[in-house]
């Protein structure tokens, strides 16, 4: 009797299987490409963002000379020390506070406004909303050059037109007030549209349904606007208000430019921590000095944005009470 030979062949299912499970190379690459693709951002921020911070933090601890970096003397908080018993630094920083408001409060607000306006069908939208980004894309050094000579002394047009209605011109470069207003209104001039924009795109994002039915409920468009608009705009509205905090502790340019000079004014009238710290580092050559102001700067930034993510929670947490 002839034998036989019998095959065995695997399961159809089970060769699909084993075809359809990954290699231990793809594997392996699927758990690391992740981190490959972060690797270029985490790479340039260590080099260029966590590596200066940490450096700064090591230079004010030291006397350091612009003309000889190499000598350091180790100070300890002395830089510290020294820097909060100067005047001028609490000049600056009163100055940096005022202007921020002076120059925030309003920007926001007409920001808003200008958001609720675009928000209608209105005949060239797409005319008005890309007019409102011509500030932010000028260049700063030209718009301040510009205002600088609006708000001229002599020939300023700004005085020209406070004096049709007779009201006496103004020294927008040496009074105090009328200098802070000055710088403001520039910053004013470039940030508004941007917030504007910001703000249009968080209405366009709140359900037509809430608004249909405060119209069926016979709420005005005022009602409507601080009753729907407000509270869907709050989140949007805390993210650019932090972010504009930042921008005026860091406001640099607008006040240089407008006079040409990093002492702000003959009295420092206008001089913000920006440019104390740039006078102290680069007029004065006290490096030192200089990244003591920029680590106190880093830290009031984080205390102001911890003081508005605390009072947003306290908010919040009454409305959820409600």
């Amino acid at each position: 009797m002839k034998g036989r030979t019998v095959t065995l062949t695997a399961p159809a299912g089970t060769a699909a299987a084993r075809r359809r499970r990954p290699s231990a190379a793809r594997r392996a690459w699927q758990t690391v490409s992740p981190y490959a693709y972060l690797a270029p951002f985490f790479t340039l921020f260590a080099a260029f963002g966590l590596f200066p911070l940490l450096y700064t933090a090591f230079v004010s601890l030291y006397r350091v000379e612009l003309q000889t970096p190499g000598d350091m003397e180790w100070r300890g908080l002395g830089n510290y020390a020294a820097l909060f018993t100067d005047e001028f630094f609490w000049i600056s920083l009163r100055n940096t506070f005022t202007i921020g408001v002076l120059s925030t409060v309003p920007q926001l607000v007409m920001a808003l406004g200008l958001a609720h306006l675009l928000n209608y069908k209105l005949r060239g939208r797409t005319f008005f909303r890309t007019a409102m980004l011509l500030p932010y894309a000028t260049s700063v050094a030209a718009a301040t050059l510009v205002f600088a000579q609006l708000f001229g002394r002599d020939f300023g047009l700004v005085n020209y037109a406070l004096g049709l209605v007779g009201i006496d011109p103004v020294d927008w470069q040496t009074n105090t007030v009328a200098s802070q207003i000055a710088v403001s209104t520039i910053v004013i001039w470039r940030w508004t549209g941007y917030n504007a924009l910001i703000y249009l795109a968080g209405m366009q994002s709140i359900p037509s349904e809430l608004y249909e039915a405060a119209e069926m409920d016979g709420a005005s468009r005022w009602r409507q606007f601080f009753h729907v608009t407000l509270p869907g705009l709050r989140p949007t509205i805390v993210f650019t208000a932090v972010v504009s905090t930042i921008g005026a502790t860091q406001l640099f340019g607008e006040p240089l430019l407008f006079e040409g000079s990093v002492s702000g004014g003959i009295s420092h009238q206008y001089q913000t921590l920006g440019l104390y710290m740039y006078e102290q580092g680069w007029g004065f050559f006290h490096l030192g000095r200089a990244a003591a102001i920029a680590w106190v700067m880093f830290l009031l930034i984080l205390v102001l944005v911890g003081v508005n993510a605390l009072i947003v929670r306290r908010r919040s947490r009454k409305e959820a009470g409600r």
